[in-house]
């Protein structure tokens, strides 16, 4: 069960990408873009539905699910803050995350470079979001692995 339970926090801090930069909330003034503010609207509500692979592992696919019931843009440049709501055996509630996102052109990318989160471990992560697909890879201290699967918009389950 704690095995589990730590997979589970992995997961979590890797595809939602827990972010402890000091200044996160630092403002520089700039209203949210365009796509900004769509990237907000498409994923509040959403559901991501998938699996995750484990480096070195029978390389079965494990199933993941997690709902952001909320998602706004931050002041500071590329940060959003999520709200996820984390189901998982006894454990659920919601949880306030905030995140980097850098956009390739349209699309936008989770990005968590080696970011060391007390009691936890570090954390590395690019989660490439495309139409209604996410797909990426994480790392949390030697463990690693690929993540993949769907998103639900709010309405669409």
């Amino acid at each position: 069960m704690q095995r589990t339970l730590i997979l589970l926090t992995t997961w979590m801090a890797v595809v939602l990408g827990l972010n402890a930069i000091d200044g996160l909330n630092a403002t520089d003034g700039a209203e949210p873009t365009p796509r900004e503010q769509r990237l907000a609207r498409y994923l509040s509500g959403a559901v991501f539905e998938g699996e995750f692979t484990i480096d070195g592992s029978d390389n079965s696919r494990k199933p993941e699910r997690y709902e952001i019931k909320s998602c706004e843009k931050l002041s500071a440049p590329d940060r959003f803050k999520l709200v996820t709501r984390i189901k998982y055996g006894d454990i659920d509630s919601e949880v306030p995350i905030e995140i980097r996102v850098l956009f390739a052109g349209e699309t936008p990318v989770i990005t968590l470079d080696s970011l060391w989160i007390p009691g936890m471990g570090t954390f590395d992560a690019r989660v490439l979001i495309r139409r209604d697909r996410y797909a990426g890879t994480w790392k949390h201290d030697d463990v690693g692995g690929h993540l993949f699967g769907r998103i639900v918009p709010k309405g669409r389950d």
